[in-house]
This record gives structure tokens, sequence and C-alpha cells, in this order.
């Protein structure tokens, strides 16, 4: 036996409810859109996207599964035809459900329920940190090579020409 689902049902009996889904759903097919309670937006929303992934398979088993929840043979037609091509990319979340404020009569929440049909676009991969050498690591090893002289003739004359310039600004400090 099925587990209820918690709270009041949308139509009074589960029968009813049912097919208040299934008719929600059937609308939601047929025109891409719909515009209900966001109580039933949220309602309808598992049961579209199943029968959307069941769509997508597109064999003989999946259409008469789909067939037994919605009753209307064109409705289906279209969903296998036209709506599960277009979301082939997508692995999941063919709905959107987007908040419109409340209805003027009784002040109900309303929820504008449509399929997504914006392409997949994939995110980029970044590059992984631990196969990149750090550049500050890499600049200080070069640093230490570029500084370390070769032998110690190169070592006297590098001295060298540090004392003479130490004396020629001895001397123009004189000078002046």
């Amino acid at each position: 036996m099925p587990k209820p689902t918690k709270g009041a049902r949308l139509g009074g009996s589960p029968t009813h409810e049912r097919i208040i889904l299934r008719n929600l759903a059937t609308q939601l097919f047929e025109h891409g859109r719909i515009t209900t309670t966001e109580t039933r937006a949220r309602r309808v929303q598992p049961l579209a996207e199943k029968l959307i992934t069941k769509a997508k398979r597109g064999d003989l088993h999946s259409r008469r599964l789909v067939l037994s929840s919605i009753t209307d043979k064109e409705v289906v037609r279209h969903l296998f035809d036209d709506i599960a091509p277009s979301l082939e990319g997508r692995e999941g979340g063919y709905t959107r459900i987007t908040k419109i404020g409340n209805r003027k009569g009784d002040n109900a929440p309303l929820a504008l329920i449509e399929i997504i049909t914006e392409a997949v676009t994939p995110k980029p991969k970044a590059a992984a940190p631990a196969q990149e050498k750090p550049a500050a690591v890499e600049t200080e090893a070069e640093a230490e090579e570029t500084e370390a002289p070769a032998d110690e003739a190169e070592v006297a004359d590098a001295e060298a020409t540090e004392e003479e310039t130490a004396e020629e600004a001895a001397a123009d400090e004189d000078a002046k």
C-alpha cells in the first residue's frame, strides 16, 4: 500500500487528487506552461518530471506507461515527438516553478509551472591546481639559479665591482 502524503489532499479523496494531477500534467504538456496555485504546481512537478523521463526513453513500454497516466493520445504523441527530444541533453530539472503573486478573488498564491526549453550549457572544467606548478615557487627557483655564480673567479670580480662602486660614490660625495 502506498504511503499517503502528509497534509490535506488536493481534491478530497486520493482518487480525485490523482485525477487533478493527471489533468494538470496533461495541460502542462499540451501548452508548455500553466498557471495554477503553488501547492498544485509543487505536487504536479514530480509527476511531470517522471513522465518526461519515461518519454526520453522512447520505447513502446514507456509510451504505454505514460498513456496510463495521460489518456489523450495527441498529448502523448507531442510529449514523445517534440518535448522529449528537445530535453535530450538534460539529466533532470525539466520544469520550473515561478511564483507570480496572489489570485484576486481568494488571495491564493499563484505559480507558473513551465517546461524548460533552453539548451543546457556545460560548465567549463577548471584545471586541477596540483598539476600546475605555483608561480611563486617557480620564480624563486629560477632566481636562485641566476644569482648563484658558477666559480670563485666570478665571486671575486663581483666583490671588486661592489668595492669600486662604493669608492666612486664616496668620491662623488666629497666633491660636492
